[in-house]
């Protein structure tokens, strides 16, 4: 008889391949180049609509992992589209960094430099050269690395700014999005910048680097969380001074298995053993003010998204720690996920649900912020983690 753990993984295998993968390879190809910037709920494309850096690198880190993992060829003819649409559309060769958006025929059109789509090119183009050695790709990564290091970070203070223009002036609008606050840095961008970081590291080991990665970590821990609470503040002024005390339950729990990621990577047994007992405090806080009960998380507006990385994030709990109470959130999350998130008539994951588990008709199935990246990064790290 099979083990929970072994049903999970063999369901998650299925999801990616016969659901996830082949909704992105069947309806995402623009015939002009690269990938259509909108399908709606309905599954219809919108070939107009702009196309996003962000998007663009999430679909080249899924497929060069997907192709790493899987070796299927379909996988890398994707991976590589999406190397030519980064490399040959989106990356500003005149001034570094990335472009936010191009227009549906490949010419930029929203020309700000956010930090936070720099750092996901260089975590598309780095997993691209793990998964097949391209040189090519580890050398743009290596420069937007370097851009960002020249240009975003607060030498004075710690971190790095959120957004600029082209020329990589002051940008009043730093925002990602309407509901942010208008912060010079955010807990989000960092945490992307160290995931982004910790890839490139798994291909250049320069100490450099690394010193970054140990400084990111530094500043998660001393400025980020909330210590009382081991929750991560949002929003911050230049001096670290958070704006309010809001937080979110998808990216603390993302944050959770990210930051020990980052750890475990640079090798370093000591503060492994620093960070363990953070990981748990995390990830249970950041369900507190949820059910007690296993049932995990049902949050007023559920997002594709934080029930992904709730997966991760409690099966993380469970190995470091061997915590049934964490294994039964990670496999009540999934349970959710197939229950109300999952189409299973037209492919892929809806945006989310409201309250009483009905999908959120009016948001997107793909677009510059829905992409297979969460889900897709569910079922390949629970790959990994769990033996045949």
């Amino acid at each position: 008889m099979e083990t929970p753990i072994i049903q999970l993984r063999k369901e998650l295998k299925s999801e990616l391949i016969d659901d996830i993968l082949p909704f992105w390879m069947e309806r995402m190809q623009d015939s002009r180049g690269g990938f259509y910037g909108r399908i709606d709920n309905n599954n219809v494309v919108h070939p107009e609509s702009p196309k996003g850096a962000v998007l663009n690198a999430r679909i080249l880190w899924t497929f060069s992992s997907a192709w790493r993992l899987l070796k299927k060829p379909e996988y890398l003819l994707m991976a590589q589209r999406a190397k030519e649409e980064v490399t040959g559309k989106f990356i500003d060769s005149d001034y570094g960094g990335v472009y936010w958006t191009i227009d549906a025929y490949g010419k930029p059109c929203d020309t700000k430099k956010q930090t936070y789509a720099t750092a996901f090119a260089i975590y598309g183009l780095s997993e691209y050269a793990r998964a097949t050695g391209d040189e090519e790709s580890l050398q743009c990564a290596i420069r937007l690395y370097r851009d960002i290091e020249t240009h975003c970070a607060d030498d004075l203070l710690g971190g790095y700014f959120e957004a600029f223009n082209r020329q990589w002036g002051r940008q009043e609008d730093m925002r990602l999005g309407t509901q942010d606050a208008n912060a010079c840095k955010t807990m989000n961008t960092h945490l992307h910048i160290l995931e982004a970081y910790t890839n490139l590291y798994r291909v250049w080991r320069n100490e450099t680097l690394a010193e970054k990665i140990r400084l990111l970590i530094t500043l998660f821990r001393e400025k980020i969380l909330n210590a009382e609470t081991a929750r991560l503040r949002l929003f911050f002024d230049a001096d670290w001074k958070p704006y309010d005390d809001k937080t979110s339950f998808g990216h603390d729990i993302e944050a959770s298995w990210l930051l020990y990621e980052s750890v475990k990577v640079l090798d370093d047994i000591s503060l492994e053993s620093e960070m363990k007992p953070l990981v748990f405090r995390m990830a249970f806080s950041a369900n507190s003010d949820k059910d007690a009960n296993v049932e995990i998380c049902r949050l007023p507006s559920a997002q594709w998204w934080e029930y992904a990385e709730a997966v991760v994030g409690y099966y993380n709990v469970w190995q470091l720690f061997a915590n049934h109470y964490a294994l039964g959130k990670a496999l009540c999350a999934w349970d959710y996920v197939k229950k109300h998130l999952i189409d299973s008539e037209q492919g892929e994951w809806y945006w989310g649900v409201d309250a009483n588990g009905i999908p959120l008709q009016s948001e997107d199935k793909a677009g510059l912020w829905k992409c297979p990246y969460h889900n897709g990064r569910m079922c390949m790290e629970l790959l990994q983690r769990v033996e045949e």
